[in-house]
């Protein structure tokens, strides 16, 4: 097994979903169950399927799970995008969404490139 607590990915996507659940408690109360829940989901969804990765025994699997997180940390930053277009987010707290998420896009790419790579040849 893994320890997802050891990956900067599972520690970036933590802080993530903290300041996604701070600032849209400042949506209007008519998006509840639009806009401030689909985010809270799509955030959620990130370090729980690196965990639920970390957890399968197959390199394959594991891969799989990252490309679902990736997929999540995606649409998240679509609707942060949306939101902070429908004067739902401040510039301030947009500005610290996008960089968070495009780091985490970056730092999730590379996990998962990585599980890519051809397994190594052992030395003679």
């Amino acid at each position: 097994m893994r320890d997802y607590k050891k990956l900067i990915a599972f520690r970036l996507a933590h802080d993530a979903v903290l300041t996604v659940y701070r600032i849209t408690k400042l949506f209007p109360k008519e998006e509840v169950f639009g806009l401030t829940a689909q985010m809270r989901r799509a955030a959620v969804s990130i370090p729980s399927n690196i965990v639920e990765g970390c957890s399968r025994a197959s390199e394959k699997d594991y891969q799989r799970f990252i490309e679902i997180a990736f997929g999540s940390c995606r649409e998240l930053h679509y609707q942060a995008t949306l939101s902070h277009q429908l004067g739902y987010l401040s510039k301030d707290d947009y500005a610290e969404l996008d960089l968070q998420l495009e780091e985490l896009e970056k730092v999730l790419g590379a996990l998962y490139r990585s599980l890519q790579a051809p397994p190594k040849q052992p030395t003679p």
